[in-house]
């Protein structure tokens, strides 16, 4: 079961080679922007740039943490948008695309079932992609320091002492893992949602599965007076219980007391995290179970679809 199911996503990464190519792309232009970056401010006033770096030398090591932290949460942020449009193409052309192109004919022609193929690309939207996106922020955020260490170098100052050194690592690397593969998690119903419309659809994936989203919540509020749908939608979307006493937005809106870790150690991200209220919030395995009933339609639709 293992070995069929890790052959079927390589099939995947084959067959959607934007899984791979999107991740990459976006770390080859942030790794760009950052070259271009340090030759702009090069272009600066000398004396400007090294009065800056020398402030930056006499800061203490809690404070040299957090800026790199700022920074490398930055580039994070980019790909975890990245990441969760390209799962939302991914899954609605996932199941589309091989009935399109009658390919599905060919795939049925080999020994794996209908459900083995939609749990692979289930996987494949849930796991693979936030590890590979996982992966392209490790080498991007290794490179931008890298870039940033020369032309610390090249102005006189240690790179060590101000980037290498101070840089929060495994504190930032941990705590993005955790983040890209919980988003998918409490995003499943819409994972679910776009690969049964993926499997269904006969044309136009995008406007079947958008336009229900959109419109619902509309009707209800003008029927029925209540938001249930949008607060379903949209609210909960936005706010994964992730993080300790805060939404997920308002990380980077931070400005009072009181949440662990942030006082004590600059930006600390790891003592932020909150994985037992996540992994024990009714709305996460809520969210499954919809996810669930969704991936069990589409394998159902995959199967009996009279035209292929």
């Amino acid at each position: 079961m293992i070995e069929g199911q890790a052959i079927l996503v390589r099939r995947e990464l084959w067959e959607h080679r934007s899984i791979l190519v999107t991740p990459a792309v976006i770390a080859l232009l942030v790794s760009l922007m950052a070259v271009t970056g340090h030759v702009t401010i090069s272009a600066f006033n000398e004396q400007v740039v090294d009065v800056a770096i020398l402030g930056a030398s006499n800061l203490g090591p809690v404070e040299r943490s957090a800026a790199i932290n700022v920074m490398m949460i930055g580039i994070s942020s980019l790909f975890a948008l990245a990441m969760s449009v390209l799962t939302f193409f991914y899954t609605l052309d996932a199941l589309y695309a091989e009935r399109k192109d009658r390919s599905i004919l060919f795939w049925r022609s080999i020994p794996c079932t209908d459900s083995e193929t939609v749990l692979s690309k289930l996987t494949v939207a849930i796991v693979v992609i936030p590890l590979l996106t996982m992966a392209a922020i490790v080498v991007t955020h290794l490179v931008v320091l890298a870039v940033t260490g020369i032309w610390v170098e090249i102005r006189g100052a240690n790179a060590w002492h101000l980037l290498w050194s101070t840089a929060p690592y495994l504190d930032n690397w941990i705590a993005t893992l955790v983040v890209l593969l919980a988003l998918p998690l409490w995003q499943a119903p819409f994972v679910g949602w776009f690969l049964f419309v993926s499997a269904f659809a006969r044309r136009s994936p995008f406007l079947m599965a958008v336009l229900p989203i959109l419109i619902l919540p509309m009707l209800e509020k003008t029927l029925f007076g209540s938001t249930l749908l949008a607060q379903a939608f949209f609210v909960r979307s936005a706010n994964v219980p992730l993080f300790r006493g805060l939404r997920t937005g308002d990380l980077f809106f931070y400005e009072g007391p009181g949440v662990p870790g942030i006082e004590a150690s600059g930006f600390a991200l790891l003592p932020l995290l909150d994985l037992s209220r996540f992994l024990l919030s009714p709305g996460l395995w809520l969210g499954l179970v919809v996810c669930g009933l969704f991936t069990s339609a589409a394998i159902y639709v995959r199967r009996y679809r009279d035209e292929s």
